[in-house]
């Protein structure tokens, strides 16, 4: 079983049973999943266990109340219990939820919607707007009326084909024949192609039908702010899939490059990381209203590329939160562009963009929302390269995890945040959610900090920054044999001739010396390291300098 997600949550049996029963909770989850895309609720397993407890028994009659008690407490919900038993012998109930196809409600006229794994109140406008969102039946399901024998023979086979190649597939799937892969993924119904199945595979006249295929502008200013250049893609030729390559293809700027200073040298580095790019436009064809007309806009400035999309962003979702947020518009385009590889998983696109940016010593991706657009902004120059030096060392040396790359990042480039700042910019609540994101940064000594609860400042140590070589400890108490062995190999290839003491301080003094005895040995027997001297004064070096 799976963990809390966009799709999956867990409540106590307390929840329907006994004097602690709480169905007005229960009847806002269940309106929180029909207003998004359904889901599931495991009732019987408490938050943060994968399984019921050893034994636990379900008494059948729960199931009718339960059936009951959500009809009369919600509106527009279809609910459908179904008693489980786990592995360890424990019963629980899976209730799943289908996706309403108008608004829910609860009886007394509340509305919300699941947003990640939380469920978020809809209040004001945004009930009418959660109304238009939510058409009856899903565009990209809508009959286009063109037949399934008028698809693109050329796209349909890059499409079979890229699916077969992916390794995101299960191998069920990739033996289905090209006109079973038009009915699994949604592109075709019956006898036709659906409104998805012409934007993705459709002929050019077909596509142009739809009135709302993506066209896209990229427009080059120069440093007043005057047009200077410009490509356009409306011509409804290509489908979303082959936008992204033609556009990374067709814009030169993309493919510009400048050079930093690295101490003495200098690094050749380019104008624009091609992962963000392409997750830049991936994100704004895949999350566009399909509903809505408008184009897309790239805009490249001297010293800033905006991606500009009509519509705004899911409900659920703002500036804000779109770290942890995760609600998509089209599921079954956001299902192909995954499975074909050119997405990354559901939640993880801005992440990923924030880890590439951040890491390589430039701003973070600044999104912006109107009336009717989405606007996100990155740089195009490394704004400190010594950052990305040491988040690169550093990576290199400890392989940090996303969000510790992000962390180091962010602290990186400024001269430290508070708790309260670092969790605002994050959107975390409480010290503990801070505590994921700063992973083993502290116990590294990467990151600092000073004063005390939300006044407490987190920064990096200006000297790490200004080091050309980084002299990073490590605090890997249980460390393996072999992973010890390769750091005390890399630590003596920077610094030749160390005594044991100097390799303990810049490994990590809180390892246990016996540790690292045992490692030298081995490594002399192995004729990797040379021992010169004895006993206290012994110095260890490579057999092979390099």
């Amino acid at each position: 079983m799976t963990l809390e997600d966009q799709h999956t949550d867990r409540k106590s049996l307390r929840t329907i049973s006994g004097k602690s029963a709480d169905w007005e909770a229960l009847a806002k989850d269940c309106v929180c999943f029909a207003n998004s895309a359904g889901g599931r609720l495991l009732i019987g397993i408490e938050d943060g266990e994968a399984l019921p407890p050893a034994g636990q028994i379900v008494p059948p009659e729960l199931l009718d109340r339960l059936r009951k008690r959500i009809g009369e407490l919600t509106v527009n919900v279809q609910a459908l219990p179904s008693l489980q038993c786990a592995p360890n012998g424990g019963e629980f109930i899976e209730l799943v939820i289908e996706r309403s196809p108008s608004v829910a409600s609860t009886r007394d006229g509340r509305y919300f919607l699941r947003v990640g794994d939380t469920c978020q109140p809809v209040l004001g406008d945004d009930v009418l707007r959660l109304a238009n969102e939510r058409p009856g039946r899903p565009w990209e399901a809508m009959d286009s009326g063109v037949p399934r024998s008028a698809a693109d023979a050329d796209k349909l086979a890059r499409f079979v084909q890229g699916i077969r190649a992916s390794d995101r597939v299960k191998d069920a799937v990739k033996e289905k024949s090209a006109d079973e892969l038009l009915t699994h993924y949604g592109l075709a119904l019956g006898n036709t192609l659906t409104r998805l199945g012409v934007l993705l595979l459709g002929t050019t006249a077909d596509r142009r039908a739809l009135g709302t295929a993506p066209l896209v502008q990229a427009i080059k200013y120069d440093e007043r702010g005057q047009k200077i250049n410009k490509w356009v893609w409306d011509d409804c030729a290509l489908s979303p899939v082959e936008l992204v390559d033609a556009i990374w293809r067709e814009v030169p700027d993309f493919r510009e490059s400048y050079e930093v200073a690295e101490g003495l040298y200098r690094r050749s580095v380019p104008a624009y990381d091609e992962k963000v790019v392409r997750e830049l436009l991936v994100n704004a064809l895949v999350h566009r209203p399909y509903t809505q007309q408008g184009d897309i806009y790239l805009n490249l400035h001297p010293e800033r590329l905006e991606v500009v999309n009509p519509g705004r962003l899911p409900l659920g979702v703002t500036p804000r939160n779109i770290l942890h947020a995760s609600r998509r518009r089209n599921e079954a385009l956001a299902r192909i562009f995954h499975d074909l590889g050119l997405m990354e998983r559901e939640g993880t696109g801005f992440d990923l963009m924030y880890d590439r940016l951040l890491s390589h010593g430039r701003p973070a991706p600044v999104p912006e929302e109107g009336a009717d657009w989405v606007k996100v902004t990155i740089q195009r120059r490394i704004a400190k390269p010594e950052v990305m030096r040491l988040v690169m060392e550093a990576d290199e040396r400890f392989q940090l995890t996303q969000r510790e790359r992000i962390t180091l990042g962010v602290l990186a480039q400024t001269e430290g945040m508070t708790a309260r700042e670092f969790g605002a910019l994050l959107e975390t609540d409480g010290a503990d959610e801070l505590a994921v994101w700063l992973g083993r940064l502290q116990a590294m000594a990467l990151v600092q900090s000073a004063g005390r609860t939300q006044g407490m400042r987190y920064f990096v140590d200006p000297s790490l920054l200004r080091g050309a070589d980084l002299k990073l400890p490590t605090t890997l108490l249980r460390i393996e044999p072999h992973r010890l062995m390769e750091l005390v190999r890399e630590d003596l290839r920077r610094y030749p001739r160390s005594k044991i003491g100097e390799i303990s301080d810049r490994i990590g003094s809180e390892l246990n010396r016996s540790q690292l005895k045992r490692a030298l040995a081995e490594l002399v027997s192995l004729s990797v390291v040379v021992m010169e001297g004895e006993r206290n004064g012994a110095r260890y070096r490579l057999a092979v300098e390099k």
